[in-house]
């Protein structure tokens, strides 16, 4: 089979563009054909073996020497944030949409007729998968919440929405909630929609055994044997790591030995570095991006991993903590609850600092009591949520799709 899947972000640096990237991967080594369309700011292009790509070059206000010769100019537009653009869909100007619009849909035409697709598998209900409506090939969706923000927040783009769900033979929601708010706008699709748990490379997130100040030094910092936190994730508000700081200010007094890294970037981040100073945080230490074989490294030395997001539509980043046995704590909104428990760390209230502090607090010291503790919530994640386990659920729909 060939899959042609569409995104609106590169494959690093995001949600969508990890579970894209997981997905092509994984499909390959089913035997399909994969090519993932995709926009760059960049002509170093991360490649993965089997799959074919086609970018649709952007460019970068801050290495405009990077970008490609015939790159548009401006950068690709983002629901939120993402680490290599904070251009809002919004800030488009209608001549840049219309040029956005285009070459994507060059792209897509392109591909439609060379590669051949079987189904067109767009990303986010959303403008690019609605310039595949009327291409001729079967289109899936998948609801990655963030479109779902953007529907909210931007009435007048509606319609690239409307189209893709009209057109799409069906939708995959990634959580509970994740199906909830879309069948709350489109309730005339229901029979569309398909819950699909997402899932994690498990090529790259597993346990190992790791020197905690050989990984930790690598970024700069002296580790001398404190319990280690770690929030990994984009730096905007819905992650909602200014609670994260303002929990930090007490757990930093409950628990003496806790030193909490974050690894991200965003619009946010320098106000959130400046509340640290102005909390008096003194073990909060801001690292920037990382990629992700070294996010696992990260994952597999930490204590714990938080997720303190206002409303979070999965979470992979959980899962992919998780999977390398690391125990989390997360606000019990949005996507998490479906995953995380008791069984595997802590769900919290969102927006309460104290609560988020005594879940890391409590959950600190069960991993102290238990270091056994690790192995089990490993083997939760591979059991459960590994992409290995879970891509045999999208071949199986595609075929479903094919056979309509």
């Amino acid at each position: 089979m060939r899959i042609l899947m569409i995104n609106h972000f590169p494959l690093e640096g995001s949600g969508s563009g990890t579970y894209t990237k997981n997905l092509a991967t994984q499909l390959v080594k089913l035997g399909h054909e994969v090519c993932v369309i995709l926009p760059v700011n960049t002509v170093d292009i991360p490649q993965y073996e089997g799959v074919r790509l086609h970018p649709v070059f952007f460019t970068n206000p801050d290495d405009p020497t990077a970008t490609d010769a015939g790159a548009l100019p401006f950068n690709f537009p983002c629901f939120t944030t993402h680490p290599v653009s904070v251009v809002a869909f919004e800030h488009l100007i209608e001549e840049q949409m219309e040029a956005y619009l285009a070459a994507f849909k060059q792209a897509i035409d392109e591909e439609v007729r060379e590669f051949a697709p079987d189904v067109i598998h767009g990303q986010h209900v959303w403008a690019l998968p609605s310039l595949a409506a009327d291409c001729g090939v079967p289109l899936v969706l998948t609801a990655h919440g963030t479109d779902l923000m953007g529907y909210d927040k931007w009435p007048e783009m509606r319609h690239f929405a409307d189209t893709a769900m009209e057109a799409c033979k069906k939708v995959i929601c990634i959580s509970a909630d994740n199906e909830k708010l879309v069948l709350d706008i489109y309730p005339q699709y229901a029979d569309k929609l398909v819950r699909m748990r997402n899932g994690y490379n498990p090529d790259i997130f597993y346990p190992q055994v790791l020197d905690r100040a050989e990984v930790l030094g690598a970024h700069g910092l002296d580790y001398q044997g404190e319990d280690i936190v770690l929030f990994a994730g984009k730096m905007t508000r819905f992650k909602g790591i200014d609670i994260l700081m303002k929990a930090a200010a007490t757990y930093e007094s409950a628990c003496p030995n806790a030193l909490t890294v974050l690894a991200g970037d965003g619009e946010e981040r320098k106000s959130l570095e400046a509340q640290a100073k102005e909390l008096g945080l003194t073990r909060v230490h801001f690292i920037g991006n990382v990629a992700q074989d070294e996010l696992a490294r990260l994952y597999n030395i930490a204590d714990i991993d938080l997720v303190p997001s206002r409303r979070e539509p999965f979470g992979l980043v959980a899962v992919e903590a998780m999977a390398c046995g690391t125990p989390v704590v997360a606000t019990n909104q949005g996507g998490l609850p479906d995953f995380v428990n008791h069984e595997v760390g802590e769900l919290v209230n969102p927006e309460d600092p104290a609560d988020l502090a005594r879940g890391i607090e409590e959950t600190l010291a069960r991993a102290s009591a238990n270091p056994a503790w690790r192995e089990d919530i490993a083997a939760y994640a591979s059991g459960n949520y590994s992409q290995a386990v879970i891509i045999k659920e999208l071949d199986a729909l595609y075929r479903e799709v094919l056979s309509q």
